[in-house]
């Protein structure tokens, strides 16, 4: 979709898309609440009044404040941190299958939520899990930053490989020893991702690290642009490429971290989202941000949407869903580019 005009109606086609199912994520669910006692109970705080006993007046309004308005509000956030990372690291490294999890801030972050249950912190104080979580992202990036220091995006990705499979080795071994087969299932429970049972302290906890890294992430469209000319024409331009990368990474540690925090590991939006988003927008990485976070938004919440209406009783995991829609693609991606002249 070229032009600036089609560009915007793009903009906005998802932004619509991304309201409704922020809407529909609002009313789905077991507790079985009509539309507008939803909106009621979540706008006026009466839940129906004219048809309902005050219990039941009371009850709607905890489900949707307490239960299904952080669930959409995670959802909307954790999305669209996924699909603008996953965007930025793409165009950073010049490599089509860069995603947020390639810098070990996912792996490291669900490394300090399993050492919380591993522990047994996580009983002891709920908040425990996120704040371990986001403490292992901070100590990804800060051992990826050093490493990057002085070399350029080769040393990156092998810095957050090396990240990765420390802290995915780490985990195993927390399973492995674990003595109480309750934690280690509740360990692969939480690993696999999801929005259930999430609270507004969730939200509080997790939403300023997702802005800030979301701020930080949309600050680099321009450098991003240059880059597509190279590193030498981007320097040229007066691109410091350090301070983008720092941003990149400071950013992405920030909004996938808080993002893995609350909601466990949820993979492939950030891989898949930029290369939906890629060919209706052009080859312009400062207008492939906004449509990446928009889709990424669109997909977490359509999944969870999915996930209610698909198994409502079973305890779908948002990961498992996201998995086996972004898996084919990854495989498709990679024939595709083999199918690619050198």
């Amino acid at each position: 979709m070229s032009g600036t005009a089609g560009y915007r109606m793009l903009l906005a086609g998802l932004a619509l898309a991304t309201a409704v199912l922020f809407a529909l994520s609002l009313t789905v669910g077991p507790a079985g609440i009509s539309l507008s006692d939803s909106l009621d109970a979540l706008v006026f705080g009466n839940g129906g009044a004219a048809g309902h006993d005050a219990d039941t007046r009371a009850a709607m309004v905890l489900v949707m404040r307490e239960i299904r308005l952080p669930r959409a509000l995670l959802g909307l956030g954790i999305g669209a941190s996924l699909g603008l990372s996953g965007a930025v690291l793409q165009g950073l490294l010049r490599n089509p299958l860069a995603e947020p999890g390639l810098l070990g801030v996912s792996a490291s972050a669900s490394l300090g939520a399993v050492l919380a249950i591993y522990t047994g912190l996580s009983a002891l104080f709920p908040l425990a899990l996120p704040l371990a979580a986001l403490a292992g992202a901070v100590a990804a990036v800060i051992v990826v930053q050093a490493m990057a220091q002085g070399g350029g995006t080769l040393t990156i990705i092998l810095a957050g490989v090396a990240v990765t499979s420390f802290a995915a080795a780490m985990t195993s071994l927390a399973l492995n020893l674990s003595p109480n087969p309750f934690a280690a299932l509740e360990i692969v429970f939480w690993m696999l991702g999801s929005l259930d049972d999430r609270s507004m302290t969730h939200v509080w906890l997790a939403g300023p690290f997702i802005l800030a890294g979301c701020a930080m992430l949309a600050r680099c469209g321009r450098a991003l642009d240059a880059l597509t000319l190279g590193h030498d024409a981007a320097r040229s331009l007066g691109i410091d490429l350090a301070r983008v990368r720092l941003f990149a990474i400071l950013g992405t540690a920030s909004a996938v971290g808080a993002a893995t925090a609350v909601a466990g590991a949820i993979g492939f939006v950030g891989l898949v989202v930029p290369h939906l988003m890629r060919p209706l927008v052009g080859a312009v990485p400062s207008r492939l941000l906004p449509a990446s976070a928009l889709g990424g938004a669109a997909m977490v919440l359509a999944a969870d949407i999915a996930v209610r209406v698909i198994a409502p009783g079973r305890d779908l995991k948002l990961g498992v869903l996201t998995a086996i829609v972004g898996a084919p693609f990854f495989l498709w991606l990679v024939y595709r580019s083999r199918r690619e002249p050198a």
